[in-house]
């Protein structure tokens, strides 16, 4: 997506476009890790979701889900209750995302973790 939320393409015919629609809606900083964890522990409470995604800020992570909500992949209950309780879990659509995931871990495990980590041993290298 650009800037104004707006999709970059009016269609996507090119054979590495579904490539370029799934990314945007699965794209950005948070939205595989936040997956991920509903993936994982299904229904999760909004401030419980926070502590497990870390460093993001209730903002950005209330704007990630509000798109993952309007791209169908996530649904949000909220219980009327004092003080309200927030709930997220996958829908069906989000839960078709599990193989997915669940490959980008195993990528994740066996090369972008070492990647990263000669990384940063080669930034260790040339500061010192």
């Amino acid at each position: 997506m650009d800037t104004n939320g707006k999709a970059r393409h009016a269609n996507y015919e090119l054979p590495a476009c579904p490539v370029e629609a799934t990314l945007e809606l699965i794209g950005g900083k948070w939205k595989g890790i936040v997956l991920y964890y509903l993936m994982v522990d299904g229904r999760v409470r909004f401030s419980v979701l926070k502590r497990k995604v870390g460093c993001v800020t209730q903002r950005m992570l209330t704007k990630q889900l509000r798109e993952l909500e309007s791209s169908g992949l996530v649904n949000r209950i909220v219980y009327a209750e004092v003080p309200p309780r927030v709930e997220y879990e996958l829908t069906e659509e989000g839960e078709s995302l599990k193989p997915v995931l669940l490959a980008l871990k195993k990528w994740g495990d066996a090369h972008a973790l070492p990647l990263l980590e000669e990384r940063e041993n080669r930034r260790a290298v040339e500061a010192s």
